[in-house]
C-alpha cells in the first residue's frame, strides 16, 4: 500500500504546516512518520516521500544518512548507538563498544541473536563528559544513558527484556 494510501490524514496533516513552495521542508516529519510505524525507512518509502515532495530521491537519502534517527533497514527492536567519536574515546568509549559488542556477541551494526538489540557506533551525541555513553532507541523513545558500564548495560538489557515479556517492575 503506497504511503499516500497508508498515511493520508497524517500526510495532510504534515504538509498543511508549511507553504507549498516549501514542502520539501516536511522531509524530516514524513521520514519520521514512517519509521514510526515501520521500525526503518525503506527505498520505496524514500522514493514516495520524494515524489510527495518533489525533491529527489538522493536528497530524501541523504536526510537519512545523515541522521542517527533514522534507519534504512529493519533491525533491532531497540538501538544502542555508543558515541565514540574522540572526546568520548578519550574517556573509554572504543573499550565500552568493544566489551559490549564482545558480550553480546555482535559486531559493529550487528544485531543480538534474539533481535532485541542493534549495536552501533556513532559520532558525536553532545554528551563527551558523560562518556562513555549510549543512546537508546525503542519504542519508549529516545534515552540517553550516562557513565556507562557494562554492568549497567546489563541492567538496562535486563530491564528491556522486562518490558518486552510485560514483566515491568
Amino acid at each position: 500500500m503506497s504511503l499516500e494510501k497508508k498515511y493520508a490524514k497524517e500526510i495532510k496533516q504534515i504538509l498543511s504546516k508549511y507553504p507549498p513552495e516549501h514542502k520539501r521542508s516536511a522531509v524530516m516529519p514524513l521520514l519520521h512518520l514512517v519509521q514510526k510505524d515501520e521500525g526503518y525507512i525503506s527505498k520505496e518509502s524514500m522514493q514516495e516521500i520524494a515524489k510527495l515532495l518533489g525533491i529527489t530521491e538522493t536528497e530524501v537519502g541523504s536526510v537519512v544518512g545523515f541522521y542517527t534517527l533514522y534507519h534504512e533497514k529493519k533491525e533491532g527492536k531497540y538501538r544502542m548507538q555508543i558515541c565514540t567519536d574522540l572526546p568520548c574515546a578519550l574517556r573509554g568509549a572504543d573499550d565500552f563498544m568493544k566489551q559490549v559488542c564482545e558480550h553480546l556477541n555482535v559486531e559493529d551494526g550487528g544485531t543480538t541473536a534474539d533481535g532485541m538489540v542493534t549495536v552501533e557506533h556513532v559520532m558525536c551525541l553532545a554528551a563527551c563528559d558523560r562518556a562513555p555513553m549510549f543512546q537508546s532507541q525503542g519504542p519508549d523513545g529516545i534515552k540517553y544513558h550516562e557513565y556507562m558500564t557494562l554492568d549497567r548495560v546489563n541492567e538496562w538489557l535486563q530491564s528491556r527484556k522486562q518490558v518486552a515479556t510485560g514483566e515491568q517492575r
